[in-house]
């Protein structure tokens, strides 16, 4: 199984960062805006559309406020056999870092989502620190 970690160093505080997180179906417009293009809020979790065209549902498996963190897993794409991921929004100095973690196969998959992940990051940086 491939493990892909990315990190995200902002200069907004931790609390700021999360109320982007927690708003679960506003990804496209808080969180990664330019990198998710729309997400929609379904029972159990979100569709979420890529700007790559990919689109995926997510779901939700933990929000937790006081650790600020999510866990999410993507359980209907045809690429992938098992993917889970989470999010942690943790304080770094005056600012803070977000954590981005996913599990996935098949381990051939690794280098796309690496890719898109990256990308993500870039979008929340942009987003979350402006």
């Amino acid at each position: 199984m491939a493990t892909i970690r990315k990190t995200v160093q902002l200069a907004a505080a931790p609390d700021a960062v999360w109320v982007a997180f927690e708003d679960f179906g506003a990804v496209h417009t808080r969180l990664a805006p330019g990198f998710v293009t729309a997400t929609a809020l379904e029972p159990g979790g979100r569709r979420v559309t890529f700007a790559n065209g990919f689109v995926a549902f997510e779901t939700l498996i933990t929000m937790d406020p006081k650790a600020r963190r999510l866990v999410y897993a993507i359980t209907d794409s045809p690429n992938l056999t098992h993917h889970s991921a989470s999010f942690e929004v943790l304080p770094d100095g005056a600012g803070s870092r977000v954590v981005w973690t996913a599990d996935l196969l098949p381990d051939a998959a690794a280098e796309r989502v690496g890719g898109m992940m990256a990308d993500g990051c870039a979008a929340m940086a942009k987003a979350l620190d402006g």
